[in-house]
């Protein structure tokens, strides 16, 4: 073995004979991981660990035995701010590395491969420092990375920055947009930093939140909010004052509340951020929205409906004329359903138009509008601009009020295939909402082909879920559905992937009814909604309470999520 630790062809074999002398694996599924290996191109260690023949744990003591290099528990390591300072962030991303400590001219470094020379030698002289490798023994590097790497040291030290007496004219009167010097301005890092943690992070929201204790940055993340980091009051209106320069507000409105947007690039992607600032008891709050321009967009099998609400949604846009509602409060996934419906309607032979506000996703082939309300472009008027367009398909991001409505109905009953969103509770709800909105119902039963209604719930980690006993409340809600008794689900127990959440990722559970002959002449008579909804329960609608308790049943969500997020009154 040589002593820099090299992993040399013979040293490789002697791994594999320690992992079958430990009775780590056996013969046969080292062969097999081999030749899948050989067929795939990759690291045989990243096959045993991907089919789970061996954990990382494992593997970790193994390779520390046979290179002579110390393992570490990234969970409890401490990690010196001085070893971070060393290595840039794009750095340890790029290579897969933590940097841990200093100790003279020593850094330690956590790395997967402590046999990768060519890397130790460019940190050497990255770093100007003897490179001591480490063995992560649970894996979790890139969660370390996220974890350490928060911007919450560099945010304190431009706080700081800007707190003192150098920087009081900052704080007194925020930079000005455009201006070069503010490039470098304290307050101008701080906010990029928090920008950059959010997308980081996965977050869909961030929360600029003023109390009687200073300042409060709180990211929703898989719906959830989190407390991320507290500053003194005496940034507050700076940092307030430079969202709203990058939103194009004006500062000097701090009552009245205010919306606008912005657009920044982020570690290459362009993101966009919607902003809405309003004034509290403690000082202007802001909410901030964060749409990711480069996420992938899902077919529609990738959304997680169940087979036959697959087949029923399918068959409902499959329509060549007619209005399809998607309905759920703000943030369900309700875009994300229509870009797919989008997705798979897409092709040449079709023209599709949509009217967004945001343009979310950029369609190749399709001719996507913008809302501007300056310029008198509301959803109303796009979409009858898009009606003189010799449409297929028409998507309306949003039905908010009567105009639109009776548009979009208008635009169904002429010969056009729309597609839309609506704030209900429910599928049935849709259909309300559509005849309070003043659309008479002899014109909803002619042009509504289906009502879908969807949210969405935490997915149980895979990587650390176990089957656990359920709270009597989660079975209770769970039997009450489906009829039959359970008392063991899948739980996250809490790991690195999913920040000890025990939950990684959303999916969505959705319901859809299509508009019968029994539920149109029932919407014709203004029947009311439990009237609506036993007829379609009548006529097999999967309601969301049952796919979302499905889907725990099958061990991706769990019950109290479903309940959490799925119930309805009435």
């Amino acid at each position: 073995m040589s002593g820099q630790g090299v992993i040399q062809p013979g040293e490789k074999k002697h791994i594999e004979q320690l992992l079958v002398e430990g009775a780590f694996v056996t013969p046969e599924q080292l062969e097999a991981a081999r030749e899948t290996a050989r067929q795939s191109k990759k690291d045989l260690r990243q096959v045993l660990l991907e089919q789970r023949l061996i954990s990382q744990e494992s593997l970790a003591t193994v390779l520390s035995f046979q290179l002579n290099v110390p393992t570490v528990d990234l969970k409890q390591a401490q990690v010196q701010p001085a070893a971070l300072a060393l290595v840039p962030e794009d750095i340890a991303r790029r290579n897969n590395i933590m940097p841990l400590t200093v100790e003279g001219d020593t850094l330690s470094v956590a790395m997967d491969d402590p046999g990768d020379l060519q890397l130790i030698d460019t940190l050497a002289v990255l770093t100007r420092k003897r490179i001591k490798p480490v063995i992560p023994l649970r894996g979790g590097i890139r969660d370390a990375i996220n974890t350490q790497y928060k911007l919450t040291s560099q945010i304190d030290k431009e706080v700081k920055h800007l707190l003192s007496p150098s920087q009081e004219s900052a704080l007194a009167e925020p930079p000005l947009a455009g201006a070069d010097a503010v490039t470098h301005a304290p307050i101008v890092r701080a906010v990029d930093m928090l920008l950059a943690q959010a997308v980081n992070d996965r977050a869909s929201d961030i929360h600029i939140q003023p109390d009687e204790d200073g300042l409060k940055i709180r990211y929703r993340i898989d719906g959830v909010l989190h407390d991320i980091l507290s500053l003194p009051e005496e940034v507050q209106q700076a940092i307030v004052s430079r969202l709203k320069i990058m939103a194009s507000l004006n500062i000097a409105e701090r009552r009245r509340a205010q919306d606008g947007s912005f657009s920044t690039s982020i570690d290459g992607k362009e993101i966009d951020f919607r902003v809405a600032t309003v004034g509290t008891s403690w000082g202007e709050s802001v909410v901030l929205r964060v749409l990711d321009k480069s996420f992938n967009l899902f077919s529609l099998p990738e959304l997680g409906m169940s087979t036959d609400i697959l087949e029923t949604y399918e068959k409902c846009i499959s329509s060549p004329f007619g209005i399809l509602l998607i309905s759920g409060p703000t943030g369900s996934g309700k875009t994300t359903t229509l870009y797919a419906s989008l997705s798979k309607l897409n092709s040449t032979e079709l023209n599709i138009m949509t009217i967004e506000d945001p343009i979310e996703y950029k369609f190749e082939g399709i001719r996507q509008i913008q809302v501007n309300r300056p310029a008198n472009i509301t959803f109303a008027a796009g979409l009858r601009a898009s009606m003189r367009m010799d449409p297929d398909v028409i998507l309306v991001g949003e039905i908010r009020d009567s105009e639109t409505a009776n548009t979009a109905i208008t635009a169904a009953l002429t010969g056009h295939l729309v597609l839309t969103s609506i704030h209900a509770n429910d599928a049935v709800g849709a259909l309300v909402r559509l005849v309070d909105l003043g659309v008479e119902p002899f014109l909803v039963t002619s042009a509504v082909i289906a009502t879908a209604s969807q949210r969405l719930v935490r997915r149980v980690c895979p990587d650390c879920r176990e089957l656990k006993e359920a709270s009597i409340p989660e079975v209770i809600a769970y039997q009450e559905v489906m009829g039959e008794e359970r008392h063991e689900f899948y739980y996250g127990t809490g790991c690195n992937n999913c920040a000890f959440t025990g939950y990684r990722g959303r999916l969505a559970v959705f319901e859809v009814l299509p508009a019968s002959d029994q539920i149109r002449s029932m919407i014709a008579r203004r029947a009311s909604s439990p009237e609506i909804k036993e007829q379609a329960l009548k006529d097999g609608m999967i309601t969301m309470l049952r796919d979302g308790m499905t889907k725990a049943r099958d061990g991706l969500t769990s019950p109290g999520e479903v309940a959490r997020h799925v119930f309805t009154i009435g």
